[in-house]
């Protein structure tokens, strides 16, 4: 394990480290999982060694869990539905927060992780040996099926364990 990579030693450590045979786990603050390369590339890592020690990316955020207790279905807005077809999903109906007495009034209880999942695979390894930026990796990480957090989030809407309000809190600067 390795702390926050947040300065060139620690990255490089992290780097020496897994070049010779070590999996190391880390964490690196950044928006998405895309931008974990170019935030390394920022921090003067040859692409190469980037390329070649990284396997896989996993950006996540907390959303609150709606209240199983009193949360309401409703017909989803048309702005709603706009925005789940923009991603290739229908939605007929979403819940909302209510609030009751094993709530607090608040409607929501708990949380639960929402995910970006970025596999290095040969062609991003190629790309990110390249130095392209991200605009391409994240073009090649959507064509190979990687399922962006906004994704993730809108998932979760749609299964009646958020609100699309608590997905947009987090996940609003990604698309």
């Amino acid at each position: 394990m390795v702390g926050e990579i947040r300065d060139v030693e620690t990255a490089e450590i992290a780097i020496r480290a897994s070049l010779t045979g070590h999996l190391v786990l880390s964490t690196i603050h950044t928006n998405d999982a895309v931008k974990t390369v170019t935030r390394l590339l920022d921090m003067d890592i040859e692409p190469f060694l980037i390329a070649s020690s990284l396997s896989g990316i996993i950006s996540q955020r907390l959303v609150r869990c709606l209240c199983t207790e009193c949360s309401v279905e409703e017909e989803a807005s048309p702005s709603e539905v706009v925005m789940f077809k923009k991603y290739g999903m229908n939605i007929e109906h979403v819940k909302h927060a209510k609030g009751c007495p094993s709530c607090n009034f608040k409607g929501f209880a708990g949380r639960i992780g929402i995910f970006e999942v970025l596999p290095i695979t040969r062609n991003m390894q190629k790309l990110i040996a390249e130095n392209a930026n991200v605009i391409e990796l994240s073009k090649l990480a959507r064509n190979e099926g990687m399922m962006t957090i906004l994704e993730s989030g809108l998932q979760k809407v749609k299964q009646g364990i958020t609100t699309l309000e608590e997905v947009l809190k987090v996940a609003s600067d990604w698309e």
